[in-house]
């Protein structure tokens, strides 16, 4: 009898372990469904123009797609090939007002033939979406001698934005600029990060079920991307960081301003930027 007390209670104790992980999954879930972004804005995007780097694919491609749906020119720029993305957009959007441009951020020189083209052809550029970004490279570095992923999700983005700076002061009312947190989206979880995940040890079959369960879709990923480009809500409202449509604190770094004045001066020396081109 006392044996099979014990018995009982190791059982209880084990349905207890194993639920509690789960019970917090689904309570983590409920919470990131209640509260996810959700874009509100009924702006017609008629006239505009907007880029959206690496809009080909994942979150890019969900963003590419509301904008033109709300009769913007969208200009897809990508590495990879853009043509089977300006299909489906304008297939499911009727919104033929659809460009697609190669655009490497791994490469100075593609950046600066990107922005030159545009600089040169497009009237206007109202919206300038910098969403490209890798997961890891490791220690990779780029024919530039940089680290490809900071030069990807930063450098790249940096020397973009001060070449086209310009032709978005002319075209909007107001410059403004905002970053954002899209949240832990499973989908658009970049190439390297999956290659990494291995199914041989319990642990890494938690974290894709965790990613598959609590991650949210490219579409949600999308919302907050959205938001900063269309709302009337924030068209005045700039500097700041956004995370699920709602103003975020930034992260620690960027409330240190002799930090920040730091890395854009050693950015500018970096992308080499001409004298003319700096802000």
């Amino acid at each position: 009898m006392i044996v099979y007390n014990a018995y009982i209670k190791y059982l209880a104790f084990a349905a207890i372990t194993v639920s509690l992980p789960i019970i917090a999954l689904i309570i983590l879930k409920i919470i990131q469904k209640l509260s996810a972004g959700k874009v509100k804005s009924l702006v017609c995007l008629v006239g505009k123009t907007a880029i959206v780097t690496g809009g080909c694919s994942g979150i890019g491609f969900e963003t590419a797609l509301v904008l033109a749906s709300r009769g913007c020119r969208v200009i897809l720029a990508d590495r990879s090939d853009g043509a089977r993305a300006k299909k489906k957009i304008i297939e499911i959007t009727h919104n033929t007002n659809i460009e697609t441009k190669h655009l490497d951020l791994a490469s100075l020189q593609s950046v600066r033939k990107f922005a030159n083209d545009i600089n040169g052809t497009e009237e206007r550029l109202d919206i300038l979406i910098n969403n490209a970004t890798v997961g890891a490279a490791g220690s990779k570095h780029t024919d530039d001698g940089l680290n490809a992923a900071m030069q990807i999700n930063h450098f790249g983005p940096f020397l973009l934005t001060h070449l086209l700076t310009d032709l978005l002061k002319k075209s909007a009312p107001s410059l403004t600029s905002n970053s954002l947190h899209p949240g832990l989206v499973y989908g658009d979880l970049p190439l390297a990060d999956k290659h990494m995940i291995s199914f041989n040890t319990l642990i890494n079959l938690a974290r894709v079920i965790v990613l598959m369960i609590y991650g949210k879709s490219e579409e949600e990923g999308a919302q907050t991307t959205i938001h900063l480009a269309l709302s009337n809500k924030v068209k005045n409202i700039t500097g700041k960081h956004f995370w699920d449509c709602r103003m975020f604190p930034p992260p620690p770094g960027a409330w240190n301003s002799k930090f920040c004045d730091a890395i854009w001066k050693k950015s500018e020396e970096l992308v080499h930027l001409k004298p003319e081109e700096k802000l």
